[in-house]
């Protein structure tokens, strides 16, 4: 940050300094012993004239952007003479060190850019108004003057072009890509503000160099003034040319500009030594010793108040600043009476208490909501820790957690700074935890398209079975044979999105093609549904009126053409199936029993039209051996029962209950083998 230098060179009045010519010149003609009473002599106008010419307090006031925290300078060796007091006490010295110097202060950077936003709100700017503010500003070659509007423009502008790369990375991440590979390119606006800024600070290092070139220089004109000094209080001239030979080194002091901060301390304390020295080589008298206390003491209070105004300001950093400031005017000052030396200092204490334990207040409250940030930062790492401990399983789970991931990002970025301590650590943190959290997204989705191209090529097979199967006519076996199909669709899973739609149409179209020609054929239904029924009404009848024959074997073949007719018609309109049914049950058991036939003829009779039926069918090994399977269960079951009833019976004992009892299992036998005679002519049956 550059130093500006303020100097307070007294006004050139040049009838004042007529008057005092003539009145040196009137001390003059008196010897170098002249007495204190003859310079007591002089009357109040020519004290007051002597009094601003010889005045100390009219030294330039070197004033730096930074606080200073250098010490009071004291008298060095350079000033040879060592009984001398400096102007302020050693107390005042290190009171007002405390005052000025905070325990805890902001880096340069971070000061000049608080006082720059403080100075300049540009939050409504957008980044292209920033650039061509910049740009205007830069051309101006007076550092000193637009320091604190480049800064605030700089906060401003990297803030806003901070939050659009932001949003690049985020958008870029939430296509798929790699944090890692994202490369982020200049847009001409960054490139100007960069082209801008550098020139800014190509103009600033040129001030700084010459600033310090110059100030180098300055350091050997005032120490050349200090060797001055020393010969002029060793001098035995007249009163009136040491006043003139005083005056011009004051001058020339003042019209010095900075020297380099190291040697400020050093020079301030041996030039006012020497100033003192001075006093009292030409021995002014009380009176007029009285009088400087008194206006030093006016300037002192004028101090206060200015500084007791400061308590209203509302830039904490402007006020501080000024307080510096005045701290370095008070240290000019010079003494005040002995009497009010205490209550004036204790007010301009007082004063710069508060204002500095308001500049305190503002940097705990700043720590604080640091502190409270750094604890916000804290939690939303730990719920991306938790998101990435509790990694989805499926897309739409990876598409909601991105969301909690991407959101907690948003939030991250509404939250303020931490401690610069703090701030990379946490960064750290939370982008390790959001860098892993993708990186296991974007190895989710790489095996998930390569299952999603394997998915693709089984949807293409079946794609392949529906077309083969959409001309079929065989309602019921294509209706299941599709059904079981679009089962098995929707287990596998997606595709690539680029082929999702396209092979769902190919694959609905097959599907649909065959249903609608199944609804168009069963929208017909009704007519042959009444058509079978006719004929199966009419079979019932040709049942109950058929004549057996004395062949056994031909009325059997007779009984089974009818049932085999019976299967073969078709359905008929559902309200009367089970009546007709009923009633062609009815009509064959008569049919049965004017044959006398035994139960096991019956079934058997029954039965080969089914097994007829399966073999006609196009997957009829299959049904056979389902029926086989079936059968032989049957056959199993029925025979461990037989066997498990037989042995119970040889555990009864003899008695009346017990023979019930027996009667009752060997029923139970002698049905269970009727029925295993049954099924294993069925089974033969399916057999041959």
């Amino acid at each position: 940050m550059e130093n500006q230098v303020v100097t307070n060179p007294m006004p050139d009045n040049k009838e004042k300094a007529e008057e005092m010519h003539t009145t040196v010149a009137a001390v003059g003609n008196h010897s170098s012993q002249a007495s204190t009473e003859s310079i007591n002599q002089i009357n109040e106008k020519e004290t007051e004239l002597i009094r601003n010419l010889i005045r100390s307090d009219q030294l330039p006031v070197e004033q730096t952007d930074t606080p200073d925290t250098e010490e009071i300078p004291q008298p060095s060796e350079a000033a040879e003479v060592t009984e001398q007091k400096p102007v302020i006490s050693k107390e005042e010295q290190l009171e007002i060190r405390e005052l000025i110097a905070p325990d805890q202060e902001p880096d340069e950077e971070t000061q000049e850019e608080e006082e720059g936003v403080s100075e300049h709100d540009f939050a409504m700017l957008n980044k292209l108004q920033l650039v061509e503010l910049l740009e205007e500003t830069v051309q101006e070659p007076d550092i000193t003057l637009i320091k604190n509007k480049v800064a605030a423009v700089k906060v401003y502008f990297l803030k806003l072009n901070k939050e659009d790369i932001e949003q690049r990375l985020e958008k870029f991440l939430a296509e798929g890509g790699e944090r890692d590979s994202f490369e982020h390119t200049e847009d001409p606006l960054e490139t100007r503000f960069k082209a801008a800024f550098n020139l800014y600070k190509e103009n600033k290092a040129r001030y700084n160099e010459l600033l310090e070139r110059q100030k180098a220089e300055n350091l050997v004109a005032k120490q050349a003034i200090l060797e001055e000094l020393k010969q002029l209080i060793a001098s035995e001239e007249t009163l009136k040319k040491t006043y003139d030979e005083f005056k011009a080194l004051q001058e020339r002091w003042k019209e010095i500009g900075q020297v380099p901060a190291g040697e400020i301390s050093n020079l301030w304390n041996n030039y006012h030594f020497l100033v003192e020295k001075f006093f009292d080589k030409v021995k002014i008298n009380r009176e007029l010793r009285d009088l400087d206390m008194k206006k030093n003491l006016e300037l002192k209070i004028e101090l206060c108040e200015k500084t007791e105004e400061l308590l209203l300001e509302q830039s904490i950093i402007k006020a501080f600043k000024t307080l510096q400031k005045y701290h370095d005017e008070w240290k000019e000052i010079g003494p005040v009476p002995q009497d009010k030396k205490e209550e004036v200092w204790e007010r301009f204490k007082t004063a710069s208490d508060k204002i500095n334990a308001i500049r305190r207040e503002h940097y705990e409250k700043i720590q604080q909501e640091q502190q409270a940030n750094y604890e916000t930062k804290q939690a939303l790492c730990e719920k991306a820790e938790e998101l990435l401990n509790e990694l989805p399983e499926s897309i739409n789970q990876w598409m909601k957690r991105s969301d909690e991931m991407s959101e907690l990002f948003k939030v991250w970025r509404t939250v303020g700074q931490t401690s610069r301590k703090q701030n990379d650590e946490i960064w750290a943190r939370f982008k390790t935890a959001m860098d892993a959290f993708f990186e296991s997204k974007k190895e989710f989705f790489n095996k998930l398209k390569e299952q999603q191209i394997e998915n693709y090529n089984r949807k293409l097979d079946l794609c392949v079975q529906v077309e083969a199967l959409k001309d079929s006519s065989e309602w019921r076996k294509t209706t299941d044979q599709l059904i079981a199909i679009q089962k098995e669709w929707k287990k596998i899973g997606p595709v690539p999105r680029k082929h999702s739609d396209r092979i769902w149409k190919r694959f609905r179209a097959a599907c649909d093609e065959f249903f609608n020609r199944k609804s168009e054929y069963f929208s017909s239904i009704r007519e042959r549904e009444d058509e079978n029924l006719q004929k199966k009404r009419q079979l019932i009848e040709e049942i109950s009126a058929f004549e057996i024959k004395d062949d056994r074997s031909a009325n059997l073949d007779a009984v089974k053409l009818i049932q085999r007719q019976w299967l073969e018609i078709g359905h008929v309109p559902i309200k009367v199936k089970d009546q007709l049914y009923a009633e062609y049950r009815a009509a064959v058991d008569k049919l049965f029993e004017r044959m006398k036939l035994t139960v096991q003829e019956r079934v058997t009779a029954s039965y080969k039209n089914v097994v007829d039926q399966l073999r006609e069918e196009p997957d009829a090994n299959d049904r056979i051996r389902r029926e086989r399977n079936n059968l032989n269960n049957k056959i199993g079951k029925l025979k461990e029962e037989i066997l498990l009833l037989e042995n119970n019976i040889g555990f009864f004992a003899t008695s009346k209950q017990a023979d019930l009892m027996k009667a009752e299992y060997e029923k139970k036998i002698v049905k269970a083998k009727k029925e295993v005679v049954i099924l294993e002519a069925k089974l033969k049956m399916l057999r041959g």
